[in-house]
């Protein structure tokens, strides 16, 4: 099993973070993972992506080619990082910031993941994690207990809660 996650957005939106968590995660479960991050110039508002890839034999190749799964969190990501998504893979979107879909044969996620984020936790600096909810959902690529062991292996002290619960929000989000 090889797994390929590509997690792109615009920077400031914690997708690096959500990466590494996603690889930590994987590690958790006894599985191999690679995690590496490009971001423009920006230091906030550029795009940046994320790249996981997740297996359960050793990874001879750290970079993502032909993703499963790609998240898009805003409409310069879904645009720019879409070409190489593999056929049946999964398209993840931000449904408050991608309005034009790129073509795609595979699944389609259109999802209110920063708006959740807004509506139920009160800020949109959640929205990684609920992606992160969301993505494990879709893909059951690592366990829950491993998610949630990972965020809060990486979030601040006194934001446990939130963020369980924001892991809980994204998982409800795939129906």
């Amino acid at each position: 099993m090889k797994y390929e996650l590509r997690l792109s957005g615009t920077g400031g939106q914690g997708l690096i973070l959500a990466g590494i968590i996603l690889a930590e995660a994987a590690l958790l479960d006894g599985k191999l993972a690679i995690q590496s991050q490009s971001y423009g110039p920006e230091a906030r508002g550029g795009a940046s992506k994320s790249e996981v890839i997740i297996a359960d034999t050793d990874i001879h190749f750290p970079k993502v080619t032909n993703p499963n799964l790609l998240l898009a969190m805003s409409q310069e990501a879904a645009l720019k990082y879409s070409d190489d998504l593999n056929k049946e893979g999964i398209l993840v979107t931000d449904s408050l910031f991608v309005s034009q879909l790129p073509h795609h044969l595979g699944k389609v996620y259109e999802l209110p993941i920063t708006h959740t984020a807004k509506e139920c936790l009160g800020k949109a600096l959640f929205s990684n994690i609920i992606a992160l909810g969301a993505i494990v959902k879709l893909t059951g690529i690592v366990s829950e207990e491993s998610i949630v062991k990972a965020v809060l292996h990486r979030v601040p002290a006194g934001t446990e809660e939130i963020n369980k619960k924001a892991i809980q929000l994204g998982m409800e989000l795939i129906k």
